[in-house]
């Protein structure tokens, strides 16, 4: 079970890093809304990638709220979301292998029953 909520972390981190390198101004509402994930989840995964290295946190000047913050990528961050894109690329191409023959099976068993295919 640990791989899998360690796949899920990693795709939440993809999908956050993709989200900020095009709009680094997004509340931390606003990225839990669009990666699907609470609040809690995207505030501990935002202050893990400031850690690391991958964002770093800038003054949103044009924000009338002056606290408010943008997150911006790094360098490191670039790197990051280049290596999590790879990644995530290795495995949604796996999934839809994997889909595809299971439909092809389907259709296949579909065939069989009904004489032709679907």
């Amino acid at each position: 079970m640990a791989k899998r909520d360690d796949i899920l972390r990693e795709d939440a981190r993809f999908r956050i890093l993709r989200l900020l390198s095009d709009n680094p101004e997004m509340s931390q509402r606003e990225i839990a809304s669009s990666v699907g994930i609470s609040h809690g989840a995207t505030n501990y995964l935002l202050k893990a990638l400031v850690e690391k290295g991958h964002v770093k946190l800038a003054n949103f000047q044009a924000a009338a709220d002056k606290r408010r913050y943008a997150y911006v990528l790094t360098p490191r961050g670039l790197a990051a979301k280049a290596e999590l894109t790879r990644k995530f690329l290795v495995r949604k191409r796996a999934e839809f292998d994997a889909l595809q023959s299971e439909i092809e099976a389907l259709e296949a068993d579909m065939g069989d029953a009904k004489g032709d295919k679907v």
